[in-house]
């Protein structure tokens, strides 16, 4: 018997400009709906962001209609297999924000910091004069990252600012502006915080395009300096080079990463 083939998820975001995001919410849920498409989209003033999975002709359907939002032509999106749907249910959410920062002025469409290509990702992180920061939070930081990147060990991406304003001379010193480089699962978050930096004066400021997925798809095992596996918020829980599924099952009490065969050491320890 033939085997089915395996369903594409699609990583997403895109900062635009929506009037009134509650209007987009019908239609897109409806067409999902028609297409048998589950996963999470959030629609907010600021744009798009959210991972949904199905068939490839239906996922199709649902990004030429993003597509054709106001200011989604060049969409970005990262794509991935999964053996069985990694989603249970379709959600179309109304959010203040696409990715939560908690600063009201922050606008990556005005300002944002310099995009750096999977294959040019490597200079950047050893050159001695660059910085690097992991934008995620703690539990993810703790399955993979890029060996000498700083942890900033949030709990959510809302601490970054309040992290980096309390950093700021420990990371930069007093002298001119190191290079700061950062990076997240998909873009969208190392994108806001080169906003955000950009904001605070910091100038010369660069971030990851297209996330680690990006890198982890399109740089070769041999040549990646990435060491572990990246967290993905979905039921496949974690992914490899090439985008392969990791190691890693999810603890269904905290929600933390836990390898595979393994108890959750952070629930044992509560016990």
């Amino acid at each position: 018997m033939p085997q089915p083939a395996p369903l594409t998820v699609a990583a997403l975001y895109r900062f635009a400009r929506f009037d009134d995001p509650a209007s987009l919410r019908a239609p897109l849920l409806a067409l999902c709906a028609a297409q048998a498409i589950k996963g999470t989209l959030l629609l907010a003033r600021e744009g798009i962001n959210g991972t949904i999975a199905g068939s490839e002709d239906g996922i199709a359907s649902v990004l030429n209609h993003i597509r054709q939002l106001p200011g989604c032509a060049d969409l970005d999106v990262k794509y991935s297999a999964a053996p069985a749907m990694p989603f249970g249910r379709m959600k179309v959410r109304i959010k203040r924000e696409i990715v939560t920062m908690g600063e009201p002025d922050i606008d990556p469409l005005a300002s944002v910091g310099t995009y750096v290509a999977a294959h040019d990702w490597n200079a950047l992180i050893t050159d001695p004069e660059t910085i690097v920061i992991d934008t995620r939070n703690a539990y993810e930081v703790a399955i993979g990252t890029f060996p000498g990147a700083i942890n900033p060990e949030t709990r959510s991406f809302s601490e970054f600012p309040g992290w980096f304003r309390r950093e700021r001379e420990w990371l930069l010193g007093k002298g001119k502006p190191r290079k700061v480089a950062m990076f997240c699962t998909g873009g969208i978050r190392c994108e806001k915080s080169t906003a955000f930096l950009k904001a605070e004066g910091i100038e010369e400021v660069y971030h990851l395009q297209g996330g680690i997925l990006r890198y982890l798809e399109d740089v070769p095992a041999e040549q990646s300096l990435w060491h572990g596996e990246c967290f993905v918020f979905d039921e496949r829980v974690a992914l490899g080079h090439g985008l392969a599924e990791g190691e890693h099952t999810l603890c269904r009490t905290c929600g933390r990463a836990v390898p595979s065969g393994e108890s959750c050491e952070a629930c044992t320890s509560e016990e």
